[in-house]
C-alpha cells in the first residue's frame, strides 16, 4: 500500500473513532440526564426531532430547588476530575485543540480526552450550559494526534491527523459531516481563512464517524423545520435588524464569557472549587429561567414551529448567555457552539416573530429567522462564518435560506471580528 492509501486508512480508522466517541458521549448524555435532571429534579426539557430518549422518562415531580443545587453538584466532581488529572481539559475544548495544532505541534495527551468527556457529560447532565462539540472534538483530535505519534509521522501529518479528528467528531455529534470538515479547517485561524490541506482528511473522517453515529441513533437532520425558502427582497431589511441584534447579543456573550473566565483565574481559592460556584450560580438562574439549563435544542426546535412567546425566547437567549459563561467560563467542561445554536435560534425567533407581527405580509415565517439567526449569531461570536452557515443548514435541513444566510453572517462577521469567543 502507498503512503497516500496508509494516509486514507488512518483517516478512516480516525472516523471509526470518533464516531465511536459521539455514540460513547451521547449515551452517557442520555443516562446522566435520567439520573440527575430526570430522576433527581424531574426536570424533562423537550428534545430535538432528530433525538428520542435512550431510557423510560421517570415520574418524578418537578422540584424546582434542586436545580439551584444540581449544577453545582456536577461542577466540583468534574472541577475536581479536570484539575486533579488533566487541568488543560478545562473550558471548551476546541480552543485546547487550536493551541495543540498551532503551538504544540499536534500533540494531545492520551488522557485528555477521557477526561473531557466524562467532566463534560458531569457538567452538562447536572444542568450545566454547554455543547457537545467541545468533548467530542477532543476525543477525535486526542485519538488523530495519538496514532500519528504511534506511527511516528510528521509533524505535518499529526497536526492534519489532529484536525480530521475535530471535524470527524463535531460533524458526527451535530449530524453535519460536510460541515464539520469545514468546521475544522475553518476554526483554526481568527480570520475567515482555510487550511486547505485539512478539508479532504477531515471530510474524509467526518462521513465514517457521521454514518457510524447514524447507524446506532438513526438517519436524518438533528432538527425538524418546514421549507423555509426566501422570496422576497424587502426581507432583507428585517434580516438587517437581526444581524445588529445578533452582533450586539454576540459582544456580550464574548465580553460575558471572558468576563468570569478571568474573574475565576484571579480568585484565590482551589481550582477545583470554581466550577462549583459557576454553577451554583447557573442553578440560581435556571431556578427562575429552567429552560436555560443543558443543552436547550428542544427549545430551539419549538422556536423553529414557532411555538414559543416572544418574552420566553428573550428570557432563554439572554439567560443562556449568562448560564453557559458560568458554567464554562467558570472552568466548568463543555463547548460553546451548542448554546450559541439556541441563543442565536431564540434571537432570531423573537425578531422573526415581533416583525411578522408588523409586517407580515412580508416575514410570512418566523420560523426562517431561527435557522438564520442560529448561523449568525455563532458567526459573529466565533469568527466562522462560511462553515456555519452549512452547519445550521444541515442541522435544519433549510437549504433554502443560504442567500439570508450568507448576508446575515458575512455582515455580522465583518461587525464582530474584534471579539471572537
Amino acid at each position: 500500500m502507498g503512503m497516500e492509501g496508509k494516509r486514507i486508512f488512518y483517516y478512516v480508522l480516525i472516523g471509526i473513532i470518533a464516531g465511536l466517541g459521539s455514540i460513547l458521549f451521547h449515551s452517557m448524555c442520555q443516562i446522566g440526564f435520567h439520573f440527575l435532571l430526570d430522576q433527581m429534579a424531574g426536570y424533562r426539557p423537550p428534545r430535538p426531532a432528530g433525538e428520542s430518549h435512550l431510557l423510560a422518562l421517570t415520574d418524578t415531580p418537578f422540584r424546582r430547588w434542586v436545580l439551584l443545587f444540581l449544577p453545582a453538584l456536577g461542577g466540583i466532581i468534574s472541577g475536581w476530575l479536570v484539575y486533579t488529572f488533566a487541568p488543560e481539559a478545562e473550558g471548551h475544548g476546541t480552543d485546547a485543540a487550536i493551541d495543540s495544532y498551532h503551538n504544540k505541534q499536534g500533540f494531545i495527551r492520551g488522557r485528555i480526552p477521557f477526561i473531557k468527556t466524562i467532566a463534560s457529560a458531569l457538567t452538562i447532565t447536572s444542568g450545566g450550559s454547554g455543547g457537545r462539540e467541545g468533548p467530542i472534538a477532543q476525543i477525535g483530535a486526542g485519538f488523530g494526534s495519538y496514532l500519528a505519534t504511534r506511527l511516528k509521522l510528521s509533524n505535518r501529518d499529526r497536526r492534519i491527523m489532529l484536525a480530521a479528528g475535530v471535524g470527524a467528531g463535531v460533524g458526527s455529534i451535530f449530524r453535519a459531516p460536510l460541515a464539520g470538515a469545514l468546521f475544522a479547517a475553518e476554526v483554526l485561524y481568527r480570520e475567515p481563512e482555510f487550511e486547505t490541506e485539512v478539508i479532504i482528511p477531515a471530510g474524509i473522517s467526518s462521513v465514517v464517524a457521521y454514518c457510524l453515529f447514524c447507524l446506532v441513533f438513526g438517519w436524518g437532520s438533528l432538527f425538524d423545520s418546514r421549507d423555509f425558502i426566501f422570496e422576497n427582497p424587502l426581507e432583507l431589511g428585517p434580516y438587517t435588524v437581526l444581524i445588529f441584534v445578533l452582533v450586539g447579543a454576540a459582544v456580550l456573550y464574548v465580553k460575558s464569557f471572558y468576563g468570569i473566565h478571568h474573574i475565576a483565574k484571579r480568585i484565590k481559592i482551589p481550582n477545583h472549587i470554581k466550577p462549583a460556584i459557576g454553577g451554583l450560580c447557573t442553578g440560581i438562574i435556571g431556578f427562575f429561567l429552567p429552560q436555560t439549563l443543558s443543552f436547550g435544542y428542544g427549545y430551539a426546535q419549538m422556536a423553529l414551529a414557532n411555538k414559543l412567546p416572544t418574552l420566553f425566547l428573550l428570557g432563554l437567549a439572554f439567560g443562556k448567555i449568562l448560564t453557559t459563561s458560568f458554567s464554562i467560563g467558570s472552568g466548568g467542561s463543555g463547548g460553546v457552539f451548542g448554546p450559541s445554536i439556541v441563543i442565536g435560534g431564540a434571537l432570531g425567533g423573537a425578531v422573526g416573530r415581533m416583525f411578522h407581527a408588523i409586517i407580515p405580509g412580508i416575514v410570512t415565517e418566523p420560523g426562517a429567522f431561527v435557522v438564520v439567526g442560529m448561523a449568525g449569531f455563532f458567526a459573529a461570536a466565533s469568527n466562522t462564518p462560511i462553515s456555519t452557515i452549512i452547519f445550521v443548514c444541515e442541522m435544519t435541513n433549510s437549504y433554502h435560506l443560504l442567500l439570508p444566510s450568507l448576508f446575515v453572517c458575512s455582515l455580522a462577521f465583518l461587525l464582530a471580528r474584534r471579539w471572537t469567543i
